[in-house]
């Protein structure tokens, strides 16, 4: 097991996955503020321009996350994120995200996405296990996890606030010992 230090470019059929850099800015503040994006991720607001920039820009120096673009490969254009955070080096475990705005959405690429860096985490970096939280208003997005490998583990209830209402948050995970190497 290493840590994250080092930032791969994976390539799929339908999107490339490379480290995050300052000039990824524009699209990813266009992706993150998109109303529905922003209802999916439980987003409530802005960090401030300069705080995104530099967000952006350190991603590629941090030893303890993995942040990468995804570039959908037919408009050579980023269109999201995906994340492996939260890493436990003592349980070999970690949290994903995934961002996909509406220039790359209902075409596949996060699902593709998602495997990629899924099969990355666990057949490279050797992880255990990789989870994520996903509201339970967002049942599109649930069944591409579980396709992706991912099994439903619990809830958390009232997890979110969102227009004056409470929603429960679901929390899944894949495991090294159920990943299908074959599907990536």
């Amino acid at each position: 097991m290493t840590d994250f230090a080092y930032k791969p470019t994976l390539t799929g059929e339908l999107v490339v996955l490379r480290p995050m850099d300052a000039g990824d800015y524009e699209a990813l503040f266009a992706a993150m503020n998109d109303p529905e994006v922003m209802r999916f991720t439980g987003s409530h607001g802005e960090i401030g321009e300069e705080r995104a920039r530099e967000w952006c820009r350190t991603r590629k120096d941090q030893t303890d996350r993995l942040d990468l673009v995804v570039i959908d490969r037919q408009t050579d254009q980023v269109v999201g994120e995906v994340v492996l955070n939260q890493w436990d080096p003592d349980n070999q475990s970690c949290s994903f995200r995934i961002l996909i705005g509406p220039a790359g959405q209902g075409r596949g690429l996060g699902s593709e996405a998602t495997r990629m860096i899924v099969g990355y985490g666990i057949e490279q970096l050797g992880l255990h296990r990789i989870s994520l939280g996903v509201f339970a208003f967002n049942p599109r997005a649930q069944r591409a996890y579980e396709k992706a490998g991912f099994k439903r583990e619990g809830v958390l209830r009232d997890a979110l606030r969102w227009d004056g209402e409470w929603h429960d948050e679901v929390v899944m995970s894949v495991l090294a010992t159920e990943w299908i190497p074959s599907e990536v």
